[in-house]
């Protein structure tokens, strides 16, 4: 065990030191729009009020990786198989590269392999949340279309 900011555990994450899921992945880029654990404290304690939303992410596998769909982008199914009853497989014989240019409203992890993430958010997140910062651990560049 190592205690880390979620800034370092990143850091790590890039270097292959560490490994953490996709979700881990997203939640340590929201905590990095915190300085310190006051101010995400008094986040936390005034966004509480405002409730919450419901919300799986969604996988689209693509031609050279994997896309995490979440409620707001573009591509996200209007009813998501929450339980995996339904065995809904989504999946396209395009690149990541062209689902990125061809889209323009994002909330997305790309997956290129285990430490290869990057997120896109471009939508105001609901309820007050603080949308996480637009980190990736590659060499891609579809911020033009942002």
């Amino acid at each position: 065990f190592q205690w880390s900011s979620p800034p370092e555990a990143i850091e790590r994450f890039k270097a292959q030191e560490i490994w953490f899921p996709p979700p881990q992945f997203y939640e340590f880029c929201r905590l990095c729009n915190f300085s310190s654990l006051e101010e995400l404290r008094k986040f936390s304690s005034m966004r509480a009020l405002e409730g919450c939303e419901h919300w799986m992410p969604v996988m689209l596998s693509a031609a050279d990786g994997f896309i995490q769909l979440m409620p707001g982008d573009e591509l996200y199914p209007e009813d998501p198989d929450y339980t995996g009853e339904k065995k809904i497989i989504m999946s396209t014989d395009k690149k990541v590269e062209d689902l990125m240019k061809e889209g323009g409203i994002f909330h997305r992890i790309v997956i290129k392999d285990l430490h290869n993430l990057a997120i896109y958010v471009n939508i105001q997140a609901k309820y007050k949340h603080i949308n996480p910062l637009n980190l990736k651990c590659d060499n891609s560049d579809y911020n033009s279309r942002l």
